[in-house]
């Protein structure tokens, strides 16, 4: 029998923002606040600039040809959060160099990696996961 729980705030007992969940199998748990990402989007590099979708991004700033700067909503805590990143799949076979994050951006590069150099690609995806401030 299949259940359905409405709520509109999950509160842990011990601490308020801290929800832990229990995995597959009964054998592990994922705090569930430390698992969701806390920023992410998709952008377009090409002619009109634009943010397609995004979670916590307030603006993109484009510093040239590839290189971009997406600023978050709300700043992460420290500058110790996890990043990554993604491209679309042109001939150039795109990869997504993360720069140096601070609290509040993280500076990013779009390049080719069958020349190393940047380029303006159609669509470029990044996430992050971390504590925010």
């Amino acid at each position: 029998m299949a259940s359905q729980l409405k709520v509109d705030t999950i509160t842990g007992v011990t601490t308020a923002g801290s929800i832990s969940v229990t995995g597959e199998g009964n054998s592990t748990t994922t705090n569930l606040q430390q698992g969701l990402a806390k920023t992410w989007m998709n952008y377009k590099g090409t002619s009109t600039n634009e943010v397609r979708d995004s979670l916590n991004i307030s603006g993109v700033v484009d510093n040239g040809t590839g290189s971009y700067t997406p600023s978050y909503s709300n700043s992460f805590s420290s500058i110790n959060y996890s990043a990554s990143g993604g491209a679309g799949s042109s001939d150039t076979k795109p990869v997504v160099r993360l720069n140096t994050p601070l609290a509040g951006n993280q500076p990013l590069e779009t390049r080719a990696s069958t020349t190393g150099s940047n380029y303006d690609e159609a669509t470029t995806r990044f996430t992050a996961h971390g504590d925010l401030a």
